[in-house]
């Protein structure tokens, strides 16, 4: 993290959120509560006679101007067209995206919820219906300025990335020998799948689903990004090889009254599992002068965490040698 980002968000105190958020015409009650959110910092933001907001401030440097008015402009895109999910708010203009003293940041409705229990078949059935809708859409046009999930960004960067000087020296070669070996076996299977890339969720976890009375939403797009479809499906799947075989045929069919999955993608997921373990570790590792991330992550950067991230690491070699999930058909 930059001295930039560092200082910025060292400031960012509860009467500046105040003011920020009075400055587009809302009137507080002063109750400024802090969310969980390392990324970006999140507070709920109460008012008067109103229901609270939640506002977002952006990392500097993270995104620029109009990758973020991208990500708001699918949200929005997808809330017209009836898909669960939290558009940010627009003022009188038309504008999501706005500036005081520096900070950049948005404000959304506030939804409450629970994660949707995963063991659940008729729960997978609708996730499918839901990342379907959100597919069909998310077809229909590409991203122009939001990333892609490749394996040179996710696996090569991360990769180099700890291998400079991260990564204590008594671990710096067994890392190296096996990050290349699975990087390997990485590259190779997106070149013999060659999946189709369009814009996703690209976080689709179950913390980012939320459940209540009936209703399903989908939130928080700050990931979001041109990826292959599998990518919002496979972080769904947990347990052993028989559990996740019934858990995609569930999400599947699901996904498929609204897009047609492809089912080579199903080679992509443990490639995909592997990008991201690595990703996740190289992304703690530059973020870690924040002050919040060690009070949050204290068991990051030791060298017990490295030695079970390779052992993961080594975990994800066998797996991608196996033969990957399929379908009947």
């Amino acid at each position: 993290m930059s001295e930039t980002e560092q200082q910025d968000f060292a400031e960012l105190n509860p009467d500046r959120v105040i003011d920020a958020v009075e400055s587009l015409g809302f009137i507080s009650d002063l109750r400024v509560f802090a969310l969980n959110s390392y990324e970006n910092r999140v507070y709920q933001f109460g008012l008067e006679d109103k229901e609270p907001l939640v506002v977002k401030f952006y990392r500097p440097e993270r995104w620029s101007d109009e990758q973020i008015l991208e990500e708001h402009q699918f949200t929005q895109q997808l809330f017209d067209t009836d898909i669960p999910v939290i558009a940010p708010w627009r003022d009188e203009m038309g504008t999501s995206l706005f500036s005081f003293e520096g900070y950049r940041f948005a404000l959304y409705p506030r939804r409450g919820g629970h994660a949707p229990a995963l063991d659940d078949m008729d729960n997978l059935f609708q996730l499918g219906r839901l990342i379907g809708r959100l597919h069909l859409v998310g077809a229909s046009t590409p991203f122009q300025y939001r990333p892609t999930l490749d394996t040179a960004s996710f696996g090569d960067d991360s990769r180099s990335f700890i291998l400079d000087g991260v990564i204590p020296s008594s671990l710096g070669d067994a890392y190296a020998s096996l990050s290349a070996d699975l990087l390997k076996l990485v590259h190779q299977r997106f070149a013999e799948i060659k999946p189709n890339y369009i814009r996703t969720h690209g976080d689709g976890h179950v913390g980012n689903i939320l459940s209540r009375n009936g209703e399903t939403w989908l939130v928080d797009f700050d990931d979001s990004r041109m990826a292959p479809a599998i990518q919002d499906l496979w972080m769904f799947l947990s347990g052993e090889p028989d559990a996740q075989q019934r858990a995609i045929m569930e999400l599947v069919e699901g996904y498929n009254e609204f897009y047609d999955f492809n089912p080579k993608e199903l080679g992509l997921i443990e490639a995909l599992r592997s990008l991201r373990i690595m990703h996740h570790a190289a992304w703690l590792a530059r973020r870690w002068q924040d002050p919040a991330f060690p009070k949050a992550f204290p068991w990051f950067n030791t060298e017990r965490y490295w030695g079970e991230h390779i052992l993961q690491l080594r975990e994800q070699l066998a797996l991608m040698q196996e033969a990957p999930l399929r379908l009947p058909y």
